[in-house]
């Protein structure tokens, strides 16, 4: 992942227009208190990440869409993978896999969805070619 690419941005935790200030507070924890605590702006190029009230409200979409696509990995796995027989085990195992993704499927989902808004501007206070 090179620096510049929206990856960088969401896989590091790095702000979406300089790529240097951290995105999120704290590192990856399943404390949740700490999980979703957002700086109020970047330490690198100032850009403030709510960039209007409930911004956040439309990562819940991606949110989903990221849930919807683990939960139908984790079935073709159950099902045709580990050759679970019953549906009732494949639902186990999707109610498991995405209990386990939470805290990572919420993270994402605010990286991407700032990511839509906010491009790259590497001329921006701070930021580095």
């Amino acid at each position: 992942m090179k620096k510049g690419s929206i990856f960088y941005s969401i896989f590091k935790n790095k702000c979406p227009r300089c790529q240097e200030g951290n995105f999120f507070e704290y590192k990856m924890t399943l404390n949740p208190k700490k999980l979703l605590k957002t700086n109020e702006t970047c330490s690198n190029c100032g850009l403030k990440f709510m960039i209007e009230p409930s911004f956040f409200y439309g990562a819940m979409y991606v949110n989903y869409a990221l849930t919807v696509a683990i939960g139908v990995a984790a079935f073709i796995i159950a099902r045709f993978i580990l050759n679970f027989s019953s549906l009732l085990d494949c639902f186990y195992a999707i109610v498991i896999a995405l209990f386990l993704t939470m805290p990572l499927n919420l993270r994402l989902a605010r990286l991407i969805w700032i990511n839509i808004f906010v491009k790259y501007n590497p001329t921006k206070r701070g930021a580095k070619k």
